[in-house]
Formats: structure tokens, sequence, C-alpha cells
């Protein structure tokens, strides 16, 4: 089965919310204007949030990463 891994720059998010209008399964709104995404965990090395998910989810979240306006999120293959 195929995986990817969303990564999310949260530092640079400007709060539009168009993720999770497209994608509420994976991102919500947080008290500081910005979002979160669900279950991703911290790379300390990098800064950046990041999460596993099957290819069942893959075009959901690969949409909300195209309506970042800001382009903070990444969907990559995972082998």
């Amino acid at each position: 089965m195929t995986r990817y891994k969303i990564i999310y720059n949260r530092r640079d998010c400007i709060g539009a919310f168009t993720c999770g209008a497209v994608s509420p399964k994976y991102w919500e709104f947080d008290d500081d204007g910005k979002a979160n995404l669900k279950g991703a965990t911290l790379n300390e090395e990098t800064g950046l949030y990041e999460l596993i998910i099957d290819e069942a989810d893959y075009e959901e979240v690969l949409e909300s990463a195209k309506v970042c306006p800001v382009n903070v999120i990444q969907v990559i293959k995972i082998e």
C-alpha cells in the first residue's frame, strides 16, 4: 500500500484555513489563528509538522495543500 507524508510549516501559516474547509478530517483551527494538522508530530530537526497517511486520503489532503494560499503544506510519496 502506498503511503504519503504531509509536511506542514505551521510557523508560516497565515490562518486562511482553506485547508480545513477542504479537509476537516486533518485540519483544525487553533486559538492562535493558525491551522493544526491533527495527529501530526513536530520534527525537531526541521521545525515542521509531519503526519503519515494512507493512499485512501491522498486526494483529500493533496487538495488541502493546493488551496493553501501560502503553500505551507506539502504531500510527498514515501516508500
